[in-house]
């Protein structure tokens, strides 16, 4: 006599589609063993400071280990392809932000993945307002003295930022296009080495993200001209935001958020999003991130997979008007 769950299960393989009380089961038992989460950066950074808070917390809530792994290279997209390539069965997930999650592909760089189809969204983790901040030397405190300066500098008026294709790269683009004003962007090899010559006097602005330069601004070694959130950042309330000066409309901010591989069962998904939310309303999270510089962000998958479509589309703009590309 044929076995009725084998026969049903071997249809299913045929179709391409598991037979419902087996994903049932699967999702029921979710998770039974530990949840690898790849880090597309090196240990150290921001984003595997925030995965190392809130990995133990979702833990708690799942039952099960949350083992961090760093895959640094090409630009987030090695973890990110290794996840793309994974079961769809929520135990390999990726920290992605909006640069490996698909900028890079719309400024010339290969990606071996769709970053709008080989993934779905679990949730946010953080949001990471952005800063222009200038030497004490420049002059420069506010939007209106950027543009007035801007003016009287023959060649431009140069800001720093952290490399070709970076999220702060399009933001000084964009401060460019907005405030209409001659800026030079200049390309480092990450935020803390431009911050550090406008410290230093070498550059009179850089685009910097808040956790490096919060305490600099805070002592009065570098002035804060204004954060790129639409509201002030609580970690430095009193600097207004550029929109406060002006430049109505203008908004950029880093996001780091956790993915899944295409076609995991959205039961599974709430699963995780649920402990991730847990995690970042703790009160020891939320306040070791705020000392940070960065902001805790619950959010739903689809809020997140909104935000990744709505950068798509905006960045894509800006990218194509200023015809940037990276090699």
């Amino acid at each position: 006599m044929i076995n009725r769950r084998l026969l049903l299960a071997f249809i299913a393989s045929a179709l391409g589609t598991s037979p419902s009380w087996a994903q049932g089961q699967t999702v029921a038992q979710f998770p039974d063993k530990p949840i690898r989460l790849l880090l597309p950066f090196p240990p150290g950074g921001s984003s595997d400071q925030t995965a190392r808070v809130l990995g133990p917390l979702m833990a708690e809530r799942l039952g099960q280990p949350v083992v961090i792994e760093n895959r640094p290279g090409a630009g987030g997209a090695i973890a990110l392809d290794a996840v793309a390539r994974s079961a769809p069965d929520g135990y390999t997930l990726a920290v992605g932000t909006i640069g490996g999650l698909g900028l890079a592909k719309l400024m010339g760089q290969s990606q071996p993945y769709d970053a709008l189809k080989d993934f779905v969204p679990v949730g946010m983790m953080v949001t990471i307002p952005f800063v222009v901040v200038a030497s004490n030397a420049s002059g420069i405190k506010s939007v209106a003295d950027l543009v007035s300066k801007a003016k009287e500098t023959k060649g431009g008026l140069s800001v720093g930022h952290g490399g070709n294709g970076s999220q702060m790269h399009l933001s000084v683009e964009l401060l460019r296009q907005m405030s209409k004003s001659d800026l030079v962007s200049v390309p480092y090899r990450g935020t803390a080495p431009a911050t550090q010559d406008v410290l230093g006097n070498q550059l009179p602005l850089a685009m910097s993200d808040i956790s490096t330069a919060m305490q600099q601004i805070k002592v009065g070694t570098l002035q804060a001209v204004g954060v790129t959130s639409t509201n002030r950042s609580p970690s430095l309330p009193n600097v207004p935001t550029l929109v406060e000066q002006g430049l109505a409309g203008y908004e950029s901010v880093g996001w780091i958020g956790i993915m899944a591989p295409a076609r995991t069962p959205p039961e599974i998904v709430a699963k995780l999003n649920a402990a991730l939310n847990a995690a970042l309303n703790t009160k020891s999270a939320r306040d070791t991130i705020m000392a940070s510089g960065a902001e805790p962000s619950p959010s739903t998958p689809q809020q997140l997979g909104q935000l990744i479509q709505a950068d798509h589309a905006r960045w894509g703009e800006i990218i194509k008007s200023a015809n940037i590309k990276i090699q």
